[in-house]
């Protein structure tokens, strides 16, 4: 989304001036809409290539700038863009600070492209992640990545306009929460909270704030990943949250980090925050039931 100059790809470090596409979806006519970690909401014509700048980072919210542009969904009947903000401090280079620290700068929004208005719907979250509209767009569901947690945000009905948690103290990190195929959640976990001998790193820190805050200043971002397991797990959840099914690679022998899981056509699509490549699973819904075991990918 920012300019094409030859740095573009080679370090974190050029991406608020080459951009960082994070949340894509096409609208009701066609049109891909980008959130540009750093650049804002886009419309790009998929023929032309054309772009059109809906909303920058700088224009923001209710006088607060956007920082970390994320999770992205579109309303198939209003189509209204809801978006996520995940921090108001820290940008996507430096998205481990943020999930350190345990800020509440996070935001859900929404935007109506006729009006060009923007709604701050949510705000005071921990670092808000992956969205997703439910199949009769009465509600959302949101992940918390730095907490562990999900929310389900009414959009419709007596409770439109509150949250509630579905999911708390998760065994993971979610990323993004995806629809399946047969109307169930699928929810990308990029780090488990397995315990060992020992609390998961960022468990043990958690409590002590001063920590944190030397942590972040003297060590290198690239070093924290020595510290995370090498697994890959999926949630699959029903429309109330209940856990339909676990999805396992527990020694990283396919894929790990799982950021985002999306059907399409009888496969499925495992992303990654670590890996660059796209594995793919030719069958799913042989494993898609309560009754299943955890099964290795």
């Amino acid at each position: 989304m920012g300019q094409n100059v030859p740095e573009c790809g080679s370090s974190t470090d050029y991406e608020p001036v080459c951009g960082r596409p994070h949340g894509v979806s096409l609208d009701r006519h066609g049109q891909l809409i980008v959130a540009d970690s750093y650049l804002g909401l886009h419309s790009v014509d998929p023929k032309t290539g054309k772009k059109t700048l809906l909303l920058s980072n700088s224009q923001g919210a209710d006088g607060v700038p956007f920082a970390f542009l994320n999770g992205l969904e579109i309303s198939s009947q209003t189509g209204v863009i809801y978006f996520t903000d995940s921090s108001s401090r820290w940008g996507r280079r430096h998205v481990k600070l943020e999930v350190i620290e345990l800020n509440r700068l996070g935001r859900l929004l929404s935007f109506r492209p006729e009006t060009r208005r923007v709604s701050v719907l949510l705000d005071s979250l921990y670092m808000p992640n992956g969205i997703v509209l439910s199949p009769d767009e009465d509600f959302l569901l949101l992940a918390e990545t730095s907490i562990g947690r999900i929310l389900r945000f009414w959009l419709k009905g007596p409770k439109a306009g509150t949250k509630e948690i579905i999911l708390d103290n998760m065994i993971g990190y979610p990323d993004n929460i995806r629809l399946s195929s047969h109307g169930t959640f699928l929810v990308g976990i990029t780090t488990p909270r397995f315990r060992k001998f020992i609390p998961p790193f960022l468990d043990l820190i958690a409590p002590y704030p001063a920590v944190k805050r030397f942590l972040a200043k003297v060590i290198p971002l690239s070093c924290y990943n020595i510290l995370l397991p090498r697994y890959a797990l999926v949630l699959e959840l029903g429309l109330d949250g209940e856990i339909l099914g676990t999805f396992h690679d527990p020694e990283g022998r396919l894929t790990w980090a799982i950021s985002d899981v999306f059907q399409h056509r009888g496969k499925t699509y495992l992303g990654s925050t670590d890996l660059p490549f796209l594995p793919v699973l030719e069958e799913w819904d042989s494993f898609s039931s309560a009754e299943c075991p955890q099964e290795t990918f």
